[in-house]
């Protein structure tokens, strides 16, 4: 069993923001796989499917961004899952626009969803994707920038990014996380 998470906002005013990248990740990962984000529980929305013989999860925590571990939790504990079998997937100001990053474990860095996800799992030892979305450079609030949506220039290198780590999570399905991060980063 494999729980794929990425956290945004939920609402028509957060869509395409640099927030909501997890998101957009797991919206692709939907078409991919042809699974269907149609089941409301878990203060989510989330589908599954069988995916080359094992049970896939998607989710979208509808909590807001720093309220996203209540969301995680509640379905880990729900579905006995492992924390082994958990990535999550969400925006980084610390790398560049459109560069991804995997790591299993580490701290929050700062982002209240990774820090509410790491309060209610009781540990920094999970699986994540991080999505680069770079600093504001404008003298911009940080809430500003994470709720804006991206420039033009930015769009293209945004799409490649959630390409490569919808395909990360693919990979992670039949081989080890340590190996996915060798080949992706």
């Amino acid at each position: 069993m494999k729980l794929i998470v990425g956290l945004g906002n939920p609402g028509k005013q957060y869509a395409q923001t640099r927030h909501n990248i997890g998101f957009e990740v797991i919206d692709a990962l939907a078409d991919r796989l042809h699974i269907s984000l149609d089941q409301a529980k878990f203060k989510g929305i989330y589908g599954s499917g069988i995916v080359q013989g094992e049970k896939v999860f998607l989710l979208k925590p509808l909590t807001y961004m720093n309220l996203s571990g209540e969301s995680i939790s509640a379905m880990i504990n729900y579905f006995q899952m492992d924390i082994d079998d958990l990535v999550v997937i969400y925006d980084d100001l610390d790398l560049p626009v459109g560069r991804i990053r995997l790591r299993q474990k580490g701290s929050a860095g700062g982002h209240n969803g990774i820090k509410s996800t790491i309060s209610h799992l009781g540990t920094q030892e999970f699986n994540r994707i991080r999505v680069g979305i770079n600093r504001p450079s404008n003298g911009m609030t940080i809430t500003d920038y994470v709720l804006g949506r991206f420039t033009q220039e930015e769009q293209e290198l945004i799409k490649v990014a959630v390409e490569r780590s919808a395909d990360a999570c693919e990979e992670w399905i039949r081989k080890p996380f340590l190996q996915v991060m060798n080949t992706h980063n």
